[in-house]
């Protein structure tokens, strides 16, 4: 059950259980890339869901006015081989990044977290632990005493005025709190940033100014472009973002699996051999598994 807890910054929780695993080695975590913005994460105790997408190879996203998108690449994993999932993170309600399979076979009482526009759209699907967050607002978490909070960030999904034609798309900062369920000699808290489908704008820095010292950044590239229009970031954008952000890892996704993703992922390795970064980026690949600190 979700209460408010009066702050200006409004809090929610869920309860999801009473005891938790412990990391099961040093690493805090770890990610199992599936594909496009799909990705498992475990930290601790919690697993979750990020953008479920679970179409076949050559099936097509539907994008909204008339408009389909083929999909290019198998997915690592199918929606019935995944573990048990505390949670989802959707960033939006698009096509590939929600589909119809997904809609039908996803468990109706799984909570997931996303914008407002998005939750209408999940519970009219018959999602019925849908939960909306306005940008800057926090929901917790629990497992025993093991906490998450996921904050919704900034995201903007096409440029200008042709912002109104698509889903608004929320980006996400996640921060575990592990602190009473690990042994001290084991890392014990994470920050995790997940741009969501997110163009360069303005707004995202505020989100280091908010959330300064994040551990891992997903950061989802492939440079789309619908009608001519580019509506997420390519791979010199995904660098900018780096540098405006400054992770202290990235993982890049959602590039090469659908056509309307025009940017290759080696723009974006070229890009950052070139940079001076901070940054530690990894390349993951489908079906992989990263583990992080």
């Amino acid at each position: 059950m979700l209460t408010g807890d009066g702050s200006p910054q409004r809090v929610f929780g869920i309860q999801i259980g009473t005891t938790g695993e412990p990391p099961a080695a040093a690493d805090i975590g770890e990610l199992l890339f599936i594909g496009n913005a799909t990705v498992l994460l475990r930290c601790g105790p919690f697993r979750i869901l990020t953008d479920p997408n679970f179409l076949h190879q050559g099936d097509h996203a539907h994008l909204g006015y008339g408009l389909r998108s083929k999909r290019l690449k198998e997915p690592a994993l199918d929606i019935d081989e995944l573990p048990p999932i505390d949670f989802v993170v959707l960033s939006h309600h698009h096509g590939d990044h929600f589909d119809q399979r997904t809609a039908e076979l996803l468990d109706k009482e799984i909570p997931i977290v996303s914008n407002e526009h998005a939750v209408r759209k999940l519970r009219k699907q018959g999602f019925r632990e849908a939960r909306s967050l306005d940008t800057w607002e926090s929901l917790r978490v629990s497992r025993g005493r093991a906490t998450v909070d996921v904050t919704a960030v900034p995201g903007r999904h096409a440029p200008g005025p042709l912002q109104q034609l698509l889903p608004p798309v929320m980006g996400s900062v996640l921060d575990f709190d592990l602190t009473a369920d690990v042994p001290t000699d084991r890392p014990a808290t994470s920050r995790i940033y997940i741009t969501g489908d997110t163009l360069l704008h303005e707004a995202l820095r505020e989100i280091p100014r908010r959330y300064p010292a994040i551990d891992l950044a997903l950061v989802h590239l492939g440079g789309t472009r619908i009608l001519g229009v580019q509506l997420t970031m390519d791979g010199h954008d995904g660098v900018e973002l780096l540098r405006i952000v400054q992770p202290r890892q990235a993982v890049p996704i959602h590039y090469g699996e659908y056509g309307v993703q025009r940017d290759p992922i080696d723009t974006f390795r070229a890009a950052i051999e070139a940079a001076d970064l901070s940054t530690d980026v990894h390349f993951v690949e489908r079906g992989e598994t990263f583990a992080f600190r």
